[in-house]
């Protein structure tokens, strides 16, 4: 199975900005669409962004637009997320997700955890005031 790798993260202040990187090796033929998601301590998982990788289309969680860019590098096999104007509520992990091209699983939605059948392990973006 295709690995997710997530690096980027770390510790800015507000109004600063991070670009979080999500590789996989030849992503574009394996999946269909890549997502980035975040995790606050004791929060549920959610959606921030995805980039559907044939054509390039993107969505974005209403929080976050206008600051995040989401954006693909077909030759780097590679997904950032770029973020600026931080806010202490963007502080979460970051997960890179991808839906496999071959998925017989229904969509749920671009922001929906079972959407997507491939997780990276997580990134760590902490945002002071």
């Amino acid at each position: 199975q295709v690995q997710l790798v997530e690096s980027g993260g770390g510790s800015v202040q507000a109004g600063g900005s991070l670009r979080l990187s999500c590789a996989a090796p030849d992503y574009s033929y394996f999946y269909s669409a890549l997502g980035w998601f975040r995790q606050a301590p004791g929060k549920e998982r959610e959606g921030v962004a995805v980039i559907y990788t044939s054509g390039g289309n993107t969505d974005y969680a209403d929080s976050v637009k206008g600051r995040f860019t989401i954006s693909q590098d077909n030759a780097r096999n590679t997904v950032y997320l770029q973020m600026n104007s931080l806010k202490p509520e963007d502080t979460a992990m970051y997960y890179c997700a991808a839906r496999r091209s071959a998925s017989p699983a229904p969509w749920w939605g671009w922001s929906a955890l079972r959407t997507y059948d491939t997780w990276g392990q997580g990134i760590q973006v902490t945002v002071s005031s």
